[in-house]
């Protein structure tokens, strides 16, 4: 028996990383955290054997969930590449997994000293750990979120509007926790409670959901995913490039064939005109001014030069030039920066592979007709806050470019598209996502996927979206429910008076 809570941390770590997949398992996460939250409900007997317990279901569950991490890196090159992603995704899954091991040992101390409050308790150091991974400086990593897990249960999206993501996934823990317990103290009343109080609210969602109502006119968008060669030749470069120019071009000509109206808004990937820059490259500004011309707007990614370094931006042009920019505001670890590289010189090889991107500080609402565009570039969309932030200020409709190349045809891309959904739920606008080799889609004010185009397709995604103007209740406070977990966790330590 003395085995049993090593092999669950490692079945039970197994679990929890299948349930972020290609396809979301509706089932599967109402359990799949039981064995997790049966070795944090146990008697504390020793830190250090619960901190590695907890450390190695982390360590195995990050294993499981993100090996694209292995895929990614190995497209840079050959076998030495190949190496360095398997070290890397051995390392990550170490760092990532200490959060879990923090799980287990606060979990025990806080089940031990208010056992009555464990089913409330637990479950609200969970979302607090959740938010501290996706808040650490210069490594935050927001990825898979516990709520993401339940993307495919009714009533799951409708729900975030009101309580966020991190609302669900104390919701989510709170089913495994109190199965654990009631496994533990073996009252099935209390399994039969851990289940319901989440069905009661995923029940509700949907009859009360929240900012039904849109405001004013259908404006088209159309989506281009031209699903580029990564890493091809000049040859293979400049073929993508056209091919990007012409489903462009049949998609304005389509969409302003009878003269009506103003022509569609085409939303381009991230990387789609790479290595073309605006404002460097004639080329490119000819073809998407042609495009301009017959009334199309175009949304594009290009690095942005400024006097205080280069940003990874998005802009906005029209008939008549810029009408809109956008600096990309997170950028991604390891990728378009190097953490504390001034601190770090030894670190400078690794700067030669990461792009030498400075991160933007402004919002960049960009107008189109009525509606404000609030853009997310890649790996910002994964950041509930950020998104919220942008509604707060104004956004009307939701748009993020990506380039999931990299990723390949592995679970990545639709990890990435499932927290873009949680985006467009949680603050009740409409989405569009452009990604370079798919996943790309539109998504509605409910995170309903109404169009999509999967890895590898190579085709334009035409729809009408109405933006909206209301704010809910976590548009409002995204903060709300971690500050509440956290709350309560200090409630929880706080030393109780003795009667005299």
């Amino acid at each position: 028996m003395r085995a049993l809570p090593w092999l669950a941390a490692v079945l039970g770590g197994a679990a929890w990383g299948l349930c972020f997949g290609v396809a979301p398992r509706p089932l599967l996460p109402w359990v799949a955290l039981v064995p997790l939250a049966w070795l944090a409900t146990a008697r504390p007997a020793g830190r250090r054997r619960a901190l590695l317990i907890g450390w190695l279901h982390g360590f195995v569950h990050w294993l499981v969930a993100v090996p694209w991490i292995v895929t990614t890196i190995a497209a840079l090159g050959g076998w030495p590449w190949l190496l360095l992603g398997l070290l890397a995704l051995a390392l990550m899954s170490l760092i990532l997994g200490f959060f879990h091991a923090l799980f287990v040992v606060a979990g025990q101390r806080l089940a031990a000293r208010r056992p009555q409050l464990a089913p409330v308790l637990l479950p609200s150091l969970w979302v607090v750990l959740e938010w501290a991974r996706g808040h650490l400086p210069s490594v935050a990593f927001p990825w898979n979120l516990a709520a993401y897990a339940w993307a495919a249960v009714p009533g799951a999206l409708p729900l975030t509007a009101w309580i966020g993501s991190h609302g669900l996934s104390w919701l989510l823990a709170s089913a495994n926790v109190g199965l654990a317990l009631a496994l533990r103290r073996r009252r099935p009343t209390l399994a039969a409670a851990a289940v319901l109080l989440p069905l009661l609210f995923l029940a509700v969602a949907g009859r009360f959901s929240w900012g039904e109502g849109q405001e004013g006119e259908e404006r088209e968008v159309v989506v281009i995913q031209p699903d580029a060669t990564l890493g091809g030749d000049g040859a293979q470069i400049w073929q993508d490039y056209r091919r990007l120019i012409e489903l462009s071009a049949a998609a304005c000509d389509a969409a302003t064939r009878d003269g009506q109206g103003d022509g569609p808004l085409l939303v381009w990937p991230e990387s789609a005109a790479f290595p073309l820059v605006w404002g460097r490259s004639p080329q490119l500004a000819a073809d998407v001014m042609r495009l301009a011309s017959r009334g199309c707007k175009v949304l594009l990614n290009t690095p942005l030069e400024a006097p205080e370094g280069t940003y990874n931006g998005v802009l906005l042009i029209t008939s008549d030039g810029v009408a809109g920019r956008y600096a990309k505001r997170r950028l991604v670890p390891w990728g378009e920066y190097v953490p504390l590289g001034d601190l770090m010189p030894f670190v400078g090889t690794l700067a030669r592979i990461s792009s030498p991107f400075r991160p933007g500080t402004e919002l960049g609402l960009m107008p189109w007709g009525e509606e404000r565009l609030g853009l997310a570039v890649c790996y910002e969309v994964t950041f509930p806050e950020l998104v919220a932030e942008q509604v707060r200020a104004g956004a009307t409709v939701l748009v993020t470019v990506t380039n999931d190349a990299w990723y390949g045809d592995t679970a990545a891309p639709w990890q990435h598209f499932r927290a873009a959904r949680f985006r467009a739920a949680e603050n009740r606008r409409p989405l569009v996502r452009a990604a370079l080799t798919g996943v790309s889609g539109l998504i509605d004010a409910r995170g309903r996927v109404v169009a999509r185009l999967g890895v590898g397709e190579r085709d334009v995604l035409a729809g009408r979206l109405r933006g909206s103007r209301e704010l809910t209740p976590y548009a409002r406070a995204p903060w709300l429910v971690p500050l509440g977990c956290a709350l309560l966790l200090v409630f929880a330590i706080i030393p109780r008076r003795r009667a005299w």
